[in-house]
């Protein structure tokens, strides 16, 4: 025969356990190691799940795609549906950036390129800087171009952490109606430069880029 407990016996216990048999004490130690990773901005373990206040708080924080289209449209002057795949793309395998850089660049190659722009980086949550970058390419890669750049930033902290060098990730270029894309990745950070018009070359994928706060003829 089953004993039903009092509610007052159950809060006075010395150890007490809630409908599921799991000690409330344990339960009110999880909540509040829940509450510090929520409060660090840090990745929730498994089976915890994501709080909506801390999604809604990220997206505050990022681009939504609607607005990234919206951006590159204004600042390359025109639209295409391969600019609108490309960035398409870009959200299904990287999610909604945090920054974005609007800049222009020259470069050109027969086998070993190089590369050389700058920019103006923007953060969703207010940051900003100038940035200039330069960098070589290796590989099949021949022709020259001077275009606009739109790069999409992911996961970047601050601005400062954008001056290092960012390897291409090889096989990552993609072409499509006139538009290309390729990821260039340190650190966990991501960059996804967007690029239009013939000039676009083959090989930027690989090698790597230097973005810097001055301008330098120095490509390394």
């Amino acid at each position: 025969m089953n004993r039903q407990v009092p509610l007052t016996e159950m809060t006075e216990s010395t150890d007490p356990q809630d409908l599921d048999g799991q000690p409330l004490l344990a339960r009110r130690d999880a909540l509040s190691r829940l509450g510090r990773y929520t409060a660090a901005g840090l990745v929730l373990p498994a089976g915890l799940g994501a709080l909506p206040a801390l999604a809604a708080e990220n997206e505050d924080d990022t681009y939504d795609q609607d607005s990234v289209l919206k951006a590159a449209t204004d600042f390359f002057g025109e639209t295409t549906e391969g600019l609108a795949k490309v960035i398409e793309k870009a959200f299904k395998e990287q999610g909604r950036p945090n920054a974005y850089i609007k800049g222009q660049e020259a470069g050109g190659a027969v086998t070993v390129g190089l590369r050389y722009g700058e920019g103006d980086l923007l953060m969703k949550h207010g940051g900003a800087a100038k940035v200039y970058w330069a960098g070589p390419s290796i590989g099949f890669d021949i022709g020259g171009n001077a275009s606009k750049v739109f790069t999409l930033v992911y996961k970047l902290p601050k601005p400062s952490a954008i001056y290092r060098r960012f390897p291409g990730v090889d096989g990552s270029l993609y072409y499509i109606g006139g538009a290309g894309i390729n990821y260039q990745r340190a650190n966990g950070i991501t960059l996804a430069p967007i690029r239009l018009g013939v000039g676009l070359r083959a090989g930027a994928s690989v090698g790597y880029i230097h973005y810097r706060r001055e301008k330098t003829i120095n490509p390394f």
